[in-house]
């Protein structure tokens, strides 16, 4: 099976993001919008991110418009958004689809090796994702999953691999 280390990106303010760097880490992938019912989700994803961090966590949000058009804003309106209302230092990348023909890459592979209950695309902004710290996705999780909920599979990754 494939491995997520395999991966790039750019971030929000269109660095590339290597995911070889985040080889040996565990990684919680979250498709974010910033005016969605689900936005005050990103207080939970920081706490976890300022929790488990120095042991491995890394937690990282990809904006995406596809669900609403939740996320209109530019880079900078993002990411100001996610900083001023939720304090968020987390990585965030750039804007990007999970669905359909320019779904990106990462999504694409994640969707396939954590299918849906009914398909594999996402179908709503805070879907979530596990990936154990060997690159291997562990199990997708709704947008209704609170991030404190992820809380114990997260140390059982973190101290098992």
């Amino acid at each position: 099976m494939a491995k997520i280390h395999t991966f790039t990106i750019h971030s929000l303010q269109n660095q590339p993001i290597d995911f070889t760097q985040f080889e040996g880490k565990v990684l919680l992938l979250v498709n974010t919008a910033s005016k969605c019912g689900f936005t005050p989700q990103y207080e939970g994803l920081q706490k976890l991110h300022d929790t488990y961090k120095d042991d491995g966590l890394v937690v990282i949000g990809f904006p995406c418009n596809q669900f609403g058009e939740q996320e209109p804003g530019e880079p900078d309106e993002i990411k100001n958004g996610c900083l001023i209302n939720y304090g968020v230092d987390f990585l965030i990348t750039e804007k990007i689809d999970v669905n359909g023909p320019d779904a990106h890459p990462i999504f694409q592979f994640i969707k396939e090796a954590c299918p849906g209950l009914m398909g594999n695309d996402i179908k709503w902004n805070f879907t979530k994702f596990l990936v154990a710290r060997d690159g291997t996705p562990q199990r997708r999780y709704a947008p209704i999953t609170k991030p404190k909920k992820l809380e114990s599979k997260i140390k059982r990754l973190l101290k098992n691999g």
